[in-house]
């Protein structure tokens, strides 16, 4: 059989093994029912879906004609190392690094670490527009996981709330 859609194929192939991935590990978990869902109930659910949506798409790789095999391209190095290196310096923002004597810098100053970095990924970067999308991240972040969902983790740096 021969592949039809390189892009579907493999980003199919990409959420058939992830979904697969996630559902297995959710069984480490108990998993309860739909009406006392355990721990792992939500991720082996989500695991799942992905799966048999990884498994439509590539199927339809395999199967539906597209001009000139949708060919996948070379890997866009420059977002994929901007994405990741945001989320590392969140996550380190949040919990801090007491290895090399960073403390936790706190959600606001992780929103703000992440945006400043994440955005860089793309071809253009405006400082102002950036400046606003943290700003609106952060108050509702705040508002979500500090207010509404009363999350215990550090808001505001340590040496600040000291």
């Amino acid at each position: 059989m021969r592949i039809k859609s390189q892009k579907d194929f493999f980003s199919g192939l990409m959420f058939l093994l992830v979904g697969i991935a996630f559902a297995w590990g959710a069984g480490n978990y108990s998993i309860g029912t739909g009406a006392r869902m355990g721990p792992g109930y939500f991720p082996m659910v989500l695991g799942v879906l992905l799966a048999v949506l990884g498994l439509i798409v590539t199927i339809t790789a395999l199967v539906v004609e597209t001009p000139g095999g949708d060919p996948v391209g070379s890997i866009a190095w420059k977002p994929l190392v901007f994405i990741i290196a945001g989320n590392l310096v969140f996550g380190a923002s949040i919990g801090g690094l007491p290895s090399i004597g960073l403390p936790p810098m706190g959600l606001i100053f992780g929103i703000f670490a992440l945006t400043f970095v994440a955005s860089n990924a793309g071809d253009e970067f405006k400082f102002k527009e950036v400046l606003i999308l943290a700003i609106i991240l952060s108050v509702f972040s705040y508002g979500a996981f500090i207010m509404l969902l009363k999350l215990q983790f550090p808001v505001w740096p340590t040496f600040l709330t000291r």
